[in-house]
């Protein structure tokens, strides 16, 4: 196809950053209606390839092409004025605005913002993407303000729509919805470029496959034609470790959360009512639900963030910590893995060994920093969990969100917490990165901690857990035997529907 019948062309594009070649050379091609999967491992040069192309980075050398003509796009202001809208996996979002002023700011401003209101929820609607446009960003959580993002990129009519894992916080049945609406948008000419790292995604979507591996083109594939375990040496050079999930007995009891009601802290909040369930040593729980249906108000109450909780309605090794503050709760070995990397898990502006502070005591001393100490801790990090950054000096978001998902994860899983509670634990992470975390989950459940994982994933949560509960609507779910759960009995009770919710009326949005 020649370079008139594109509508997308990249030629030889470079990106260099200090001490790293992020994008070396690489060329692509994106024709009228096609969906064009770009894979790769954490830190391969995707993201960064997408920036340029959006305009929020600009190349070192290489060219631009679009419907065959050379184009210099300097910001994605001219993006989006040539039709080009991207969905970020970091999001780019304002917190102190709500989501409908969040999407006015990317689309044309002669609309009002009532009418840019309208249309949010008629285009939510339309892709069964709930979104709330009355609701400040920052009573927003991961999987909301995802909704957001996707909502924001499809009424600004884009000719060309980059979506960076778009899927990562969707429910199967949103995921479904979501692949219905770019199958349609792609029938309509709508070129996409879709980067996921489920593969099966990939293979029941794109037509396409560009893979990148340090910064290079290694591979380019009909992905329909190929195979998880094809497409997974192609990415990063083999196939993922099987993991080994072996029954065992559960051992003392660790964590107890019984007659647990918490008022919201904010109108857009989630009331928790009655939550009830146990975690012990030697075992994995698995906690389901659509986003936003109480889990951060949940993490909030069990971290010790929000030390509201009613006494005696949370225990840690039959110990009332309720009420106890966060550092208590980690001196008893609790550690913690919010969903937010950037901001709550990690200080953007500060640099790997400074960002080891936030939960490792081990550098500090007598009242005195060893900043010696903290440089060996994050080496040990970034060479245990195979971190790719430019040193332990390198600042937090100057890392892949893959990448620094590992160093955050890593961070806890090494402190050999005694109970370890993690939310999104491979949100945005390869195949390969994913099944290094879930086999460190594993070991530290072998090793007899507990652990309490919160995960939006339904295949994770049956690949590592023993069992599993389902949050919806602020309530908690009898727990089921991983070994006696299904897909669809999980589905329904992510829509609320257990014995006892159904009746109470109990409505949970998609």
């Amino acid at each position: 196809m020649s370079d008139s019948q594109q509508l997308l062309g990249l030629r030889a594009i470079v990106k260099r950053y200090p001490g790293v070649v992020a994008v070396g050379g690489v060329s692509l091609d994106v024709p009228p209606g096609q969906i064009h999967a770009l894979l790769g491992e954490n830190g391969a040069g995707k993201s960064t390839l997408m920036k340029v192309i959006y305009g929020a980075v600009r190349p070192d050398e290489g060219q631009i092409l679009w419907n065959g003509q050379p184009v210099a796009i300097r910001n994605p202001q001219e993006a989006r004025k040539l039709g080009i809208s991207m969905v970020f996996q970091h999001f780019s979002l304002f917190d102190t605005l709500t989501a409908a002023e969040n999407v006015w700011l990317g689309v044309d401003r002669s609309l009002s913002l009532a009418e840019v209101t309208r249309r949010v929820v008629k285009v939510a609607a339309a892709y069964g993407l709930d979104v709330e446009p009355l609701r400040p960003v920052h009573t927003l959580s991961v999987g909301e303000r995802q909704r957001v993002e996707i909502v924001r990129a499809l009424l600004t009519n884009p000719k060309l729509l980059i979506l960076d894992e778009p899927t990562s916080v969707l429910t199967p049945q949103a995921v479904e919805r979501l692949f219905d609406t770019l199958r349609k948008l792609a029938g309509e000419g709508v070129a996409i470029i879709y980067i996921s790292h489920k593969l099966d995604e990939i293979r029941a979507l794109c037509q396409h496959c560009t893979v990148l591996r340090g910064g290079k083109v290694t591979g380019e594939v009909d992905p329909s034609r190929e195979t998880n375990a094809s497409l997974s040496r192609l990415m990063i050079g083999a196939e993922p470790p099987a993991l080994s999930h072996a029954v065992r007995a559960p051992g003392e009891m660790v964590l107890e959360v019984g007659g647990l009601s918490l008022a919201r802290q904010d109108q857009f909040g989630v009331d928790l009512a009655d939550i009830a369930f146990s975690v012990r040593a030697g075992e994995v729980v698995g906690v389901a639900g659509v986003s936003g249906n109480g889990q951060q108000e949940l993490m909030a109450a069990l971290s010790g963030e929000d030390p509201r909780a009613p006494a005696g309605s949370i225990r840690l090794f039959g110990r009332d910590v309720a009420r106890a503050p966060a550092d208590s709760r980690r001196a008893a070995g609790l550690h913690f893995v919010p969903e937010e990397r950037l901001g709550r898990g990690a200080v953007p502006t500060l640099s790997l060994a400074q960002n080891t502070l936030l939960t490792r005591t081990e550098a500090v001393g007598g009242g005195w920093i060893s900043v010696a100490a903290t440089r060996r801790l994050a080496r040990h990090l970034i060479e245990s969990f195979n971190v790719r950054a430019n040193g332990t000096e390198a600042a937090a978001r100057s890392l892949s969100g893959g990448n620094l998902q590992k160093f955050i994860v890593g961070r806890e899983i090494d402190a050999r917490p005694r109970l370890l509670i993690i939310s999104q634990p491979t949100w945005g992470v390869d195949v390969g990165a994913a099944a290094q975390i879930r086999g460190e989950i594993l070991k530290l459940r072998d090793g007899g901690c507990a652990v309490l994982v919160v995960s939006e994933e339904l295949e994770e949560l049956f690949e590592i857990s023993d069992r599993l509960l389902v949050i919806a609507r602020g309530r908690i779910s009898p727990s089921v035997p991983v070994a006696e759960a299904t897909i669809e009995r999980i589905g329904e009770w992510m829509s609320g529907l257990w014995s006892g919710a159904a009746a109470e009326g109990t409505h949970v949005p998609a």
